[in-house]
């Protein structure tokens, strides 16, 4: 079965990229170059799911919004 997560990617202040799947509580992983990040979230997702695939509860994702705050 094939199945389809969103990914939200950031740059941490060294220069890591990290990738988190909202939908799966603890899945994320950090990588130097975008395309091990990719491979190392696959690898991630599917490690979540051999774990929580039963409690799996999908989410739609929607979107990232920035905020402006002033501190």
């Amino acid at each position: 079965m094939t199945r389809e997560f969103s990914v939200i990617i950031e740059r941490d202040p060294e220069g890591y990229y990290v990738g988190t799947v909202p939908e799966l509580r603890g899945c994320h992983t950090q990588a130097r170059s975008l395309d091990t990040l990719m491979k190392r979230i696959r690898e991630a997702i599917e490690l979540c799911l051999e774990v929580d695939a039963e409690d799996l509860v999908p989410h739609q994702f929607v979107g990232v919004q920035r905020v402006l705050v002033e501190v």
